[in-house]
């Protein structure tokens, strides 16, 4: 006859709840985030400058918006298609939407390449790219990604793993009074 012996109940793994905070990176990994982060600053930055003064890239000297050029008239007016097409029509070369689209140029480039400001920055620059990505539906090369879905994307990752914290201003802008007091301008 066997004997049975009194065991102790197993162990039950507890775990904490988690916690909303950015998982620990490795600085390697802060690093490739922050030049991600400045590279994509210079992405817009440069778009702001070039539709500013015509610099020859993708905007003529002509065409430039200190001398009486539309930031959103070519693009607007002669790049759109898809089911959207009649509204982009008729916003394109209006003076609201050019001050509009050369803000938010100039705003989300200085913020990344600084790296305070990201999560404003990444909502901003989020949604613009969103907005220009409808303008062009379907995309060129594919049913319906493009490069503009990718960087809205990789903008919210690098705003939620704080890239502007690594070779930027991250640190110092949110501990100012301003942020402590306003989070969501973090």
């Amino acid at each position: 006859m066997t004997t049975l012996r009194a065991t102790a109940a197993p162990k039950i793994a507890t775990t904490t709840p988690a916690t909303p905070q950015t998982p620990a990176l490795s600085a390697a990994a802060r690093y490739v985030f922050a030049g991600v982060r400045i590279a994509l600053g210079w992405v817009f930055l440069w778009a702001f400058l070039d539709k500013l003064f015509g610099l020859g890239h993708e905007t003529a000297s002509k065409a430039a918006w200190i001398d009486g050029g539309s930031p959103t008239q070519g693009f607007l007016k002669f790049g759109a298609s898809g089911p959207f097409t009649d509204f982009y029509h008729s916003i394109a070369g209006a003076g609201w939407a050019d001050w509009l689209f050369m803000l938010g140029l100039l705003g989300i480039g200085v913020a990344l390449i600084a790296g305070a400001g990201m999560r404003f920055a990444a909502i901003a620059g989020a949604i613009l790219l969103v907005l220009m990505w409808t303008v062009v539906l379907p995309p060129a090369n594919n049913v319906f990604m493009d490069d503009h879905l990718i960087y809205a994307g990789v903008l919210v990752g690098l705003a939620l793993v704080n890239a502007g914290d690594t070779a930027g201003a991250g640190v110092w802008w949110k501990n100012t009074k301003l942020v402590k007091r306003l989070p969501w301008l973090r």
